[in-house]
């Protein structure tokens, strides 16, 4: 058992040399992410069944990283500037917006890695989903290495502005994407 313990212990504080984001010898990133809403968030404001599919969105999301540690753990900063590409203006959501994130893969093996990311976003208006432009974004992916300098994500995605008005049922994106490293 004490062995055990020892072993966990030196793993567990060896530093990490090797970022799965990013190929070794790089130390930036350009990535395109394409998204789909995938429904509103707050379940004790869902008026009828039929809500969930009433402003289905599509995005396109270009993503500016560099990689960083927190924790200890392999991790990037990113800069997003996100834009709708589709959407029904009938029901009044709209989601543009410019935003930093911090991403931190949790779990890396054979390629492949797991992280969850977090950042603040301005978007473009409030509307009936999410009153306020000030927003949290929070993000789960899994991304494999495809070919040298290039890795694939998938993710999802959530966007809320934790209370801080009384409309706030926010909204899910799931979605792909690809990132350059150089």
């Amino acid at each position: 058992m004490k062995k055990t313990i020892l072993l966990l212990t030196i793993l567990s504080t060896t530093p990490i040399y090797a970022n799965p984001l990013f190929y070794s010898d790089t130390k930036n990133s350009l990535g395109i992410y394409i998204s789909q809403s995938s429904g509103f968030g707050d379940l004790g404001h869902l008026i009828s069944p039929f809500e969930w599919n009433i402003s289905p969105m599509s995005n396109i999301m270009l993503q500016y990283s560099q990689p960083i540690k927190i924790l200890r753990l392999p991790a990037r900063i990113n800069l997003h500037l996100l834009q709708n590409i589709a959407y029904h203006s009938t029901s009044g959501a709209s989601f543009s917006a410019v935003g930093i994130s911090w991403d931190i893969a949790l779990f890396n093996w054979c390629d492949w890695y797991f992280g969850i990311g977090i950042g603040p976003y301005m978007r473009d208006s409030g509307d009936q989903y999410v009153q306020s432009r000030l927003v949290f974004g929070e993000k789960v992916f899994i991304g494999t290495q495809i070919a040298k300098h290039l890795n694939a994500e998938i993710f999802t995605l959530h966007f809320s502005n934790g209370d801080f008005t009384d409309t706030n049922r926010g909204i899910n994106y799931i979605g792909f994407g690809l990132n350059y490293s150089f």
